[in-house]
């Protein structure tokens, strides 16, 4: 009889505590793919990533080009004078791929650079949303499970998606 008061007493307690709770979750994923900061921001990168693939195939061509026109030249050439051309030309490609592999990296870094900004902006924001609309809790679902199940009720991703694309236009801040 004692067990069944106390189970009863815990499940009631447990109840109340549980509608005291505001709770909700949001797919992390879809709130940032679906900002309008980080599209308008892949729209310029991707501009940037364009620039530098045609640099990168404009001098490809022109070692091509080069590397063409040392074969033509090569068999009327002394031997150590074709070396020495040969040997400039491999040096010219390696420095080509070694700026441009650096450059790739800048721009890997800038992107990624961007990138946490706008999931750092997202977090403050659901923070805030949480605290302004009396949440308790609000759960991040990705793909590594972090919400296995949640009702479409507490599902607040559109929501905020909404909220935050609101205030980006609000701000004036679109570039």
């Amino acid at each position: 009889m004692k067990n069944l008061i106390l189970l009863l007493f815990i499940t009631l307690t447990t109840m109340a505590c549980q509608e005291e709770q505001k709770i909700a979750f949001v797919d992390n994923a879809k709130v940032v793919n679906e900002y309008q900061k980080k599209k308008d921001f892949e729209e310029k990168f991707k501009a940037k990533i364009e620039t530098f693939n045609k640099k990168a195939d404009s001098l490809q061509q022109a070692i091509q080009v080069e590397a063409q026109l040392f074969q033509s030249r090569a068999s009327k050439m002394k031997q150590n004078k074709a070396e020495e051309e040969y040997n400039a030309l491999v040096q010219k490609k390696q420095m080509q791929d070694y700026q441009l592999g650096n450059e790739e990296k800048l721009l890997q870094a800038e992107g990624q650079k961007e990138i946490d900004t706008l999931v750092k902006q997202v977090k403050t924001f659901i923070k805030d949303y949480g605290k302004q609309n009396g949440y308790t809790f609000i759960l991040g679902a990705n793909e590594a499970g972090s919400v296995l199940y949640g009702s479409d009720a507490k599902d607040i991703t559109d929501k905020i998606i909404a909220e935050l694309n609101k205030e980006e236009d609000s701000s004036g801040t679109k570039e």
